[in-house]
């Protein structure tokens, strides 16, 4: 089959791959029809993720149809329309058991080396480094998906690929970070970064009771997109000074809450050094967004991040977190237990995720892709692909 694979940094390729087969009895086969790039996709494009090894299938963006089933699989059938988490998780740890699927003890093969570096194992995530489980990806035609009587969420409805496909990742990450920024009727919510997973924050928080939601990037399209489609007020953090300008709207008192839908490769107001990070160095992960949001939050408040990161951080101003006693959120998303909620959202009306999407690709256009969507031209915000 025909599958995008990671050959090193900013080298992408549509490649034959074997076809992907049951392994286990609780193993299904997705046969894909849409897959999209994420954001955390160009982390792995910009050599920023290590375990990354050349030939690995990306994505974790995917939707599809069941084309075979395991023993055990009883739940889905032949035929069968799915949305696939992300995350990849067993359904019965101690950490499924709490709903905390991300953090599945059991789905990574590879949690010894996760645990070297991060002092535990996350779940498994597909298409993203052999620290993570080394799961093939879903930018791909075929996909086997372990464990699908927990992870896919079986469709049976008429509505089209792009309004449901980011229930696999951005739309759950989105409602999950307002959720963690404990926002409460009222409350003024401030997000970095103006992007997929921002635009969703942005919707979500909205649901959540936010009086009054605030957006920063450098990117007038993203912003534009913002004001016209998630209804916020917007911040260029290359005209503005965020902290001073998040004062003014604020009379001093900062957001209830900040959030950092940026992640490792965030460009910092006002500092070059980071403006300027060639994203082939070794350098660790930005702080420019985390020090703006420590400054900026009022004190007692909430930061969320949903933003991946991928290394450690240098210069966090862990005496503004401490002193202000501000209180931090993070996560990869708990997909399972956001998907079926939110997929009522969509089919009730409330939200039309498709309004993100840009651009769209056939697969085996996807190396163009990548570097079109790494670059931002032609006011490419999301990018959804599609098999030949």
């Amino acid at each position: 089959m025909k599958a995008l694979t990671w050959h090193g940094t900013h080298d992408v390729r549509v490649d034959n791959v074997p076809d992907p087969t049951i392994q286990e009895p609780r193993d299904a086969i997705i046969k894909v029809t849409a897959t999209a790039i994420c954001g955390s996709d160009l982390h792995l494009y910009n050599g920023l993720m290590a375990g990354m090894q050349p030939g690995d299938v990306l994505g974790h963006e995917f939707m599809g149809e069941v084309v075979e089933t395991g023993s055990a699989i009883t739940n889905l059938k032949k035929g069968d329309r799915v949305v696939v988490p992300f995350t990849i998780s067993c359904g019965h740890c101690f950490f499924c058991d709490r709903r905390l699927y991300s953090l599945c003890e059991e789905s990574n093969p590879n949690s010894d080396q996760a645990a070297e570096v991060m002092g535990h194992s996350p779940a498994a995530l597909f298409g993203y480094s052999h620290l993570l489980g080394g799961m093939p990806g879903g930018q791909a035609e075929y996909v086997r998906v372990p464990y699908a009587d927990v992870g896919p969420l079986k469709i049976e409805s008429e509505l089209p690929d792009e309004k449901l496909l980011f229930l696999s990742d951005i739309y759950p990450t989105g409602y999950m970070a307002a959720e963690n920024a404990h926002i409460t009727p009222g409350d003024t919510v401030a997000i970095w970064g103006a992007g997929p997973v921002g635009q969703f924050t942005a919707h979500s928080a909205w649901m959540r009771g936010a009086g009054r939601v605030i957006m920063i990037d450098r990117r007038e399209e993203r912003l534009e997109l913002a004001r016209r489609k998630s209804r916020v007020e917007t911040l260029n953090f290359e005209q503005e000074d965020p902290y001073q300008r998040l004062m003014e709207m604020t009379r001093g008192y900062g957001p209830d809450s900040c959030i950092d839908a940026v992640g490792a490769e965030a460009h910092g107001a006002g500092d070059p050094e980071y403006q300027q990070r060639d994203a082939d160095s070794s350098e660790p992960n930005r702080p420019g967004v985390l020090n703006e949001m420590i400054r900026a939050c009022r004190k007692a408040g909430t930061l969320s991040l949903p933003g991946v990161y991928t290394d450690q951080v240098d210069g966090v101003l862990i005496s503004g977190l401490m002193n202000k006693s501000l209180s931090v959120h993070s996560g990869q998303t708990h997909m399972q237990g956001y998907m079926p909620s939110l997929f009522e959202t969509i089919e009730q009306g409330q939200i039309d995720p498709s309004f993100i999407v840009t651009h769209r690709y056939g697969l085996s256009k996807a190396a163009d892709a990548y570097a079109q969507f790494n670059a931002k031209t032609d006011g490419c915000i999301k990018v959804v692909m599609t098999p030949d």
